[in-house]
């Protein structure tokens, strides 16, 4: 008899909004969300498929960034990620997943909008590890603004644009001299980069740039052998919901995709498991949608 798990309505698997009304200054943390966030603790089974590798993931602490670990990590790979210095709580959970599973894990406080901390994560990583095999860059901010584009202070923007563009930008520049052929870089881009809400247009602006720079990216290394891809959650139930929306917005957060639900970050991991495998080796450029069922070009 097999072990895999039954078939499930995908709309009845995990919790569907409403949600009780919450909030919490940024950048939250998974253990105050009701639900708790799924990242896969007790789902996600592992088959060796990144066996000897190395993998950097970018805001790794919680959310999609935790679940790729973790399915990382029971895959065979050894885990270096980074978080903001006031998550080390969710980093230290993050860690303890990732030695649970059998690999070791190097966890860096800093700040993605630094320059130098970005080469120095990448340093960290291959005098930690010796090599450098998969660059997830996931790590965002945003912030919601139902007021629109007048109530986006200069300070927000930037901090927005810092995080999500400059960030990645920095720690793949950094990690491309380490990257041999066989080599995976995956970006987190989002259904936000072809269908844009209004009340988070900054951030939006930010997941369509990272949607050029995957594919143009890609053409650039694939003649090194280096594949470039992201995938484009749709929403997802993680920290940065309750840390950076109106509790009303929250409340319902999900409501609004086909499957009438939030994905939890344990249904995003396989997606970076298999961009990451060699199973997908003549996949690049492509961005791989993950929403609940809202069409994306």
């Amino acid at each position: 008899m097999s072990d895999q798990p039954a078939p499930r309505d995908p709309t009845e698997q995990h919790p569907k909004p409403p949600f009780p009304e919450q909030s919490q200054p940024h950048p939250g943390t998974a253990d105050e969300m009701t639900p708790r966030p799924d990242h896969g603790e007790t789902s996600y089974r592992g088959t060796g498929r990144l066996t000897g590798r190395v993998a950097l993931i970018t805001g790794g602490d919680s959310g999609i960034g935790r679940a790729v670990a973790l399915a990382f990590a029971r895959e065979g790979a050894d885990i270096a990620f980074c978080h903001l210095p006031e998550e080390q709580a969710d980093a230290e959970e993050t860690t303890r997943l990732v030695v649970d599973a059998g690999r070791p894990a190097l966890a860096v406080a800093g700040d993605l909008r630094d320059e130098d901390f970005c080469t120095d994560l990448v340093t960290r990583c291959t005098d930690m590890f010796g090599r450098l095999d998969i660059l997830v860059n996931n790590a965002a901010y945003q912030m919601s603004q139902p007021d629109g584009l007048t109530a986006i202070t200069t300070g927000q923007f930037d901090r927005v644009m810092r995080t999500n563009l400059y960030g990645m930008f920095f720690t793949t520049r950094a990690a491309l001299p380490h990257l041999r052929p066989g080599a995976s870089v995956i970006n987190t881009a989002s259904v936000q980069a072809y269908k844009p809400s209004p009340h988070l247009l900054d951030y939006a602006m930010t997941k369509a740039a990272i949607v050029a720079f995957t594919q143009g990216l890609a053409l650039q290394l694939a003649p090194d052998g280096i594949r470039v891809n992201a995938v484009a959650p749709g929403p997802v139930w993680t920290p940065l919901i309750p840390a950076t929306m109106d509790e009303e917005k929250v409340a319902h957060f999900g409501e609004q995709s086909p499957l009438g639900r939030a994905a939890q970050p344990a249904e995003m991991a396989p997606a970076y498991v298999f961009l990451a495998s060699q199973e997908s080796s003549y996949i690049t450029a492509e961005i791989l949608n993950a929403t609940g069922g809202t069409p994306l070009p």
